[in-house]
């Protein structure tokens, strides 16, 4: 991309993160994209470039809004730690505490900590749910509440790529008697002056990036060729059976993530939309103040960032390790790595966006991207920031 024109600002510390995202369009093929970081409750990256909208020519600009898919997952979560830091939940008790229908099936005993580590054995649905079922919330509730563990919880750990997002929702619902997404506006967004919502209005939707995806199909790799540690997943990607393809496909036929309509629901697993601005700030106002605001208390931080499982993601087949709504760090030699220091936390979305937190440098950091690209090397766009933000501090 000869003609690139990054805008907006940053510190000298961090030319290197500069450079990082002139390369992920010159070498990684991003279309449009946008990067920030904090560092101790100041901005000292703030960058964006490209295109917002691919088809027309439409350029990325500061207040660019983009899909953040399964990044969104740490900020539900985080609705749950602000009321528990307000004593109105408390992990160790039974979910079935808040939400009585949750008990059928088994599950009276499932901890709300097991609900927010994907440990409670819901990521896939036995009744059909269809994309007006989804948007409307009531039924695919009802749905989960309804449906029976499919492995023991507590006894493992896997994404729970969209039902996630409405078993935290309706937690956040039971205790605070509004919806995951206006809880998120009046309590979090609101106070932050953040960009950022779960259940976009309708006058932001100009704002909002047009997805590019580069697809990626499992059944054109050698398996046998590839390292250990892959092919489990690419085995459970292959087999239309699995519970892996199971749990993508709970929503038939599948949201169409690039519409006003899913766009403006609440899909709270997946269809968050921010700035790079915003989710940087976000995650900065987690692990200290940003102009007088922090979230959570540094006593419910450390609780919801205490790993809870590591080992084999049952879904995507993958060694993680797992808080209770965030990911932690791990290193294999496949990966892209989108963390800071040993103690940060955060969460990556499909194909490309990711944030995190570093509480011993102080780092908020957020990454937004029109391009949604699979990649066996993990994130590789926002990796490759994420190791020139290390690098810089």
């Amino acid at each position: 991309m000869a003609d690139l024109d990054i805008k907006g600002s940053f510190h000298p510390d961090f030319v290197k993160v500069r450079d990082a995202f002139a390369a992920n369009f010159t070498e990684r093929g991003d279309l449009g994209a946008a990067v920030c970081v904090y560092r101790h409750g100041e901005r000292v990256v703030d960058l964006w470039a490209g295109e917002a909208d691919h088809t027309t020519g439409r350029p990325w600009t500061e207040d660019t809004l983009q899909l953040l898919f399964s990044t969104t997952k740490a900020v539900t979560a985080t609705c749950v730690h602000v009321l528990r830091d307000r004593g109105l939940i408390d992990y160790d008790a039974p979910v079935a505490d808040y939400w009585p229908e949750f008990a059928a099936e088994g599950k009276g005993n499932i901890p709300v900590r097991w609900l927010l580590a994907h440990a409670a054995g819901l990521p896939v649905l036995d009744a059909s749910v269809t994309p007006e079922q989804a948007l409307a919330t009531r039924p695919v509730v009802e749905a989960i509440a309804r449906q029976r563990p499919v492995w023991e919880p507590g006894s493992e750990h896997g994404l729970h790529i969209l039902t996630y997002g409405w078993l935290v929702g309706e937690l956040v619902r039971r205790v605070s008697g509004r919806s995951i997404g206006v809880f998120f506006a009046e309590e979090i967004a609101a106070p932050l002056g953040l960009d950022f919502w779960l259940g976009l209005p309708t006058e932001a939707w100009p704002r909002a990036s047009r997805s590019a995806e580069r697809d990626y199909d499992p059944t054109g790799v050698d398996i046998d060729a590839l390292p250990q540690v892959l092919k489990p997943m690419l085995a459970a990607l292959s087999d239309p059976d699995s519970l892996t393809q199971r749990a993508y496909r709970v929503v038939q036929p599948p949201l169409d993530y690039g519409s006003p309509e899913v766009a403006h629901g609440e899909v709270p697993s997946v269809n968050g939309m921010a700035t790079a601005r915003s989710l940087a700030r976000f995650y900065a106002a987690l692990i200290g103040e940003v102009d007088g605001v922090r979230l959570l208390s540094p006593e419910t931080l450390a609780l919801a960032t205490a790993e809870q499982f590591d080992g084999i993601d049952r879904i995507l087949q993958l060694p993680s390790r797992v808080a209770m709504g965030f990911d932690l760090p791990w290193k294999e030699e496949f990966t892209a790595d989108v963390f800071g220091g040993p103690r940060s936390f955060g969460h990556a979305g499909y194909g490309g966006p990711g944030a995190f937190a570093d509480p011993d440098n102080g780092i908020g950091f957020g990454y937004v991207t029109s391009l949604h690209a699979y990649s066996l090397r993990g994130n590789e766009r926002a990796g490759a920031l994420a190791e020139a933000v290390r690098a810089s501090v």
